[in-house]
């Protein structure tokens, strides 16, 4: 009786033991963001919330703080996967890039960008900026290109109606406004808001209310990532779309709670005010999905602003595979 039991204790340790050799670790995935904001909502939603690791993935953010330092991570392999402006794989495309950067799930649809003052104004109009210092952000960069598109559909020439600045690094323009530079500035939140909490600045005006629907910030992964590592994309996007519905059925109150850690310095009911705002304007996208009319509205805003360098099919730079098999 004593060897049965011995023996049965024994069979019952290795199974224990090759049960657990079994569980795979969470597949590590770097990812690269090209900036760090509440604009990107249902991303952090989907790190609070467990989508994550429901999937079985263990996301590695890092902040990399500007379009062409995020596409260098990707390019050389620093990262797995990119969150930043489809115009970026546009921009690698043309340079003949052997494994071409596809954005195969989007993030928001809309400019995230607002318009601020450094002087109060109670009924502004877009005219106002004819004859000021305007701030803008980098030349070729997806918020400076929608500025300046925004600009001229208000009948406003950003090379010649106002004295446009756009040599300063993305990660500096708060502080250079904060400093005296400029009468508006195009900034990003939670800082538009903090700067007129502080009364820095006084918001006037929605870059992505004026905008359109465009993939303003969109997943991209070098094509080989896409081919070799099908199964950790496929993740990810169904991750990322349990987030977005997620985002999309909550109350801005609900959302600010779960993603408050990603934002410490930053007071609860400013996160709440920034996401109500992204919300009401439409900002971030139900589902991963880079429709064409979106993919079209890029290119035409990349010509108006003379950064377009060749038109190139959705179809070539897009997979909307991923996206849709996780919205099914």
């Amino acid at each position: 009786m004593k060897k049965k039991l011995i023996g049965f204790c024994l069979l019952a340790l290795l199974v224990f033991t090759m049960s657990a050799c079994n569980q795979s670790k969470p597949e590590k995935i770097r990812l690269a963001e090209v900036t760090h904001s509440i604009f990107y909502a249902p991303l952090y939603a989907a790190m609070s919330e467990g989508f994550f690791e429901e999937e079985g993935l263990d996301v590695e953010l890092t902040t990399t703080w500007g379009g062409d330092k995020t596409m260098t991570a990707l390019l050389s392999d620093g990262a797995d996967i990119a969150l930043v402006g489809s115009e970026t794989s546009i921009y690698v495309s043309a340079q003949g890039s052997k494994d071409p950067v596809i954005n195969f799930a989007q993030l928001t649809q809309t400019d995230g960008t607002f318009l601020v003052s450094r002087e109060k104004i109670d009924n502004f109009s877009w005219d106002q900026l004819k004859g000021t210092t305007f701030l803008g952000q980098r030349k070729g960069g997806m918020p400076q290109m929608v500025g300046e598109f925004v600009l001229k559909q208000q009948g406003i020439d950003p090379k010649a109606d106002l004295e446009l600045i756009q040599n300063i690094d993305f990660a500096n323009i708060p502080s250079a406004f904060a400093s005296g530079t400029g009468d508006f500035v195009q900034l990003f939140e939670p800082t538009a808001s903090i700067f007129e909490k502080e009364g820095t600045g006084h918001i006037v005006a929605s870059f992505g209310e004026e905008s359109g629907k465009v993939p303003y910030t969109t997943f991209m992964a070098k094509q080989s990532f896409l081919k070799d590592d099908k199964e950790a994309a496929e993740k990810f996007t169904k991750a990322i779309y349990k987030a977005q519905q997620w985002v999309e059925e909550n109350n801005a109150e609900t959302i600010a709670k779960s993603i408050a850690p990603q934002f410490k310095d930053t007071e609860l009911d400013l996160i709440t005010t920034v996401v109500e705002r992204y919300k009401a304007q439409g900002s971030f996208a139900t589902d991963p999905i880079l429709d064409e009319a979106e993919w079209t509205n890029l290119q035409d805003i990349m010509e108006e602003a003379g950064e377009l360098p060749a038109r190139i099919n959705h179809a070539e730079l897009v997979n909307t595979k991923f996206a849709e098999d996780a919205a099914k």
